[in-house]
């Protein structure tokens, strides 16, 4: 048990390190959505892919170790402590998924509308249609193509890069959603699984409560029946000595009669 307890702790401590890189996440698409600057926004970008691909690595690092003690599993008492000790941890890292999706979905909503923003500035009279096809990226790049044929390009190439650059960062975004979304679908099974078996047990230990109880209830019926009993014996036993007492005071009494009924004749 102390290999499994030196595993569930550093099982938790991986989940401390995902849940801190995907505030260092957040951070930096903060920081992304807000740099003027190109050079700071790409040197930004590298640490944004560097650490969401750190992240990814760790993320399938935790499923395999937690599958991994799901497996193993085990009998009785420890076996029943190593069942509800894997599932905290992946209800942890189910809740560490859930908030790291949770941050991206608000980004993506960003991203499109400082898209959108900057794309207006490049082409003040975009449709609405025209607006949704850049940002979903629909038309496999035309608008792109047209855009860069216009003649407010040059006028507008700083705005012209920053859409290109937040149409990719919306890529990364809906791809890491997708990879978090099988994930959690992955780890959901996983705590499905427990939560089954950790019902069994607890059906168990319910069964075994009111069977015990019974059991209780059956020994009180019994003391209270051998109390009556007893008490019926030295009720009988004292009826008895009484009626003895009796006998012996009549015959007592009929041998004295006599006794007395012989002297006077």
């Amino acid at each position: 048990m102390s290999a499994f307890y030196s595993e569930i702790s550093a099982i938790q401590d991986q989940i401390r390190v995902f849940n801190d890189n995907v505030n260092r996440i957040s951070d930096l698409h903060s920081r992304s959505l807000n740099n003027m600057d190109e050079v700071a926004m790409q040197r930004t970008e590298a640490q944004l892919d560097g650490l969401v691909e750190d992240t990814r690595t760790l993320s399938g690092n935790l499923k395999r170790r937690i599958k991994d003690l799901e497996r193993k599993g085990g009998a009785g008492r420890d076996g029943q402590i190593r069942k509800q000790q894997t599932g905290l941890v992946k209800a942890k890292f189910v809740e560490a998924i859930q908030n790291y999706q949770e941050v991206e979905k608000q980004y993506r909503t960003k991203y499109k509308a400082r898209l959108e923003r900057q794309y207006k500035i490049v082409n003040p009279t975009a449709t609405p249609e025209e607006v949704r096809a850049v940002v979903n990226n629909e038309g496999d790049g035309q608008v792109f193509a047209q855009l860069m044929n216009s003649q407010r390009y040059d006028q507008s190439k700083v705005a012209y890069n920053e859409v290109r650059e937040r149409h990719k960062d919306i890529q990364k975004i809906e791809q890491t959603i997708t990879e978090l979304a099988q994930l959690f679908n992955d780890m959901s099974v996983l705590v499905e699984q427990q939560d089954e078996t950790l019902n069994v047990i607890e059906a168990h230990a319910a069964q075994v409560n009111v069977d015990t109880e019974a059991g209780l209830k059956h020994t009180e019926a019994a003391v209270v029946s051998a109390a009556a009993a007893r008490k019926k014996r030295w009720i009988c036993f004292w009826i008895c000595v009484i009626i003895a007492i009796i006998v012996a005071i009549v015959v007592a009494v009929v041998v004295t009669q006599r006794i007395n009924t012989n002297k006077t004749t």
